[in-house]
């Protein structure tokens, strides 16, 4: 039997990529599957930059606020859940767009996951305490103390993954890494076309800061605040980058607006750096910014051959 083909939209965050899907979604006939673990998260909109209701309104939207903050969605659910409503969306006669910068749910939806435990709540909730009690750094040296391989590609304020490795061999004495490395992530489980935008550097880096500020523009700060209101301060989606450095800001009272901007776009920068690791990894036809633009014939000729090809050959 084989693989549906899927087109996958990836790049770093700021790169175009919602811009990109909401362009081609109409001129395959398909639709988008968010592909986001902040954007998942009901009310986590301003922040997490979550298409607008205009925009969800143009095409097919999913798993985008389909989940209570409050109940954490782990890659294994994701990855069932994404199964279902692309088997809707290919029933139903259309294309399939992956969209979004969570590359650990990408590849547990395209390569499958390593044969690890189930999620501990009770490991985890130690895990939680012992961060707030030392920090994230004293959680990160606990990893590397049982499983230096998966503590060396993680970085200390990625809590959930390092939590999750740890978890791992808490509960069943193998490491992460080891469990990686023998599923390999090699056998596909979909047939991906990876599609990117290659923004220089230096137009990227004041991309990224034109969002960032756009995002308090439209409310970031007073989004947050409504989050600590209904409970949400300490859920997984308020750990992310950005939200995390304005719900601090928020608790202490007292912030320098323009330090806060600068500070969640350097965070952000940092965090855009490790995507840009993964994407190396992978076979991704990269095309220029102009190809945002209607009006540049060449780009827009690039992708309509790019495109014409994949669908030949999609199933």
């Amino acid at each position: 039997m084989s693989l549906l083909s899927v087109l996958v939209l990836v790049g770093p965050t700021a790169s175009g990529k919602t811009d990109l899907a909401l362009s081609l979604a109409p001129r395959l006939n398909a639709e988008i599957v968010s592909v986001d673990s902040v954007q998942v998260y009901r009310h986590f909109d301003v922040g997490s930059g979550k298409p607008t209701p205009e925009e969800l309104a143009r095409v097919p939207h999913h798993l985008i606020s389909s989940q209570d903050p409050t109940d954490p969605l782990e890659a294994s659910q994701f990855q069932a859940q994404a199964d279902r409503v692309i088997s809707d969306i290919a029933a139903r006669g259309k294309r399939v767009i992956l969209c979004g910068g969570t590359f650990l749910w990408h590849r547990a939806l395209l390569y499958g996951l390593a044969d690890a435990p189930e999620a501990q709540p009770e490991l985890r909730r130690a895990h939680a305490e012992l961060v707030m009690r030392e920090g994230r750094r004293a959680l990160h040296e606990r990893l590397r103390a049982v499983d230096p391989e998966s503590a060396a590609r993680l970085h200390p304020n990625d809590f959930v993954r390092v939590s999750r490795a740890l978890e791992v061999f808490e509960a069943s004495g193998q490491k992460m890494s080891a469990l990686q490395e023998a599923h390999g992530f090699r056998s596909e489980r979909y047939r991906p076309l990876f599609v990117g935008i290659d923004w220089p550097r230096e137009d990227y880096d004041a991309r990224l800061l034109r969002r960032t500020r756009g995002l308090f523009e439209r409310g970031f700060v007073e989004e947050v605040r409504s989050l600590l209101e209904r409970g949400y301060g300490e859920t997984r989606a308020m750990s992310s980058v950005g939200y995390l450095q304005v719900r601090d800001a928020v608790r202490s009272g007292n912030f320098d607006l323009e330090e806060l901007i600068t500070l969640v776009y350097q965070k952000t920068r940092v965090f855009a750096r490790r995507q840009r690791t993964w994407l190396r990894d992978r076979e991704i036809h990269w095309l220029p910014p102009s190809v945002l633009d209607p009006r540049d014939d060449s780009a827009s000729a690039e992708l309509t051959r790019l495109l014409e090809s994949w669908e030949t050959h999609a199933g």
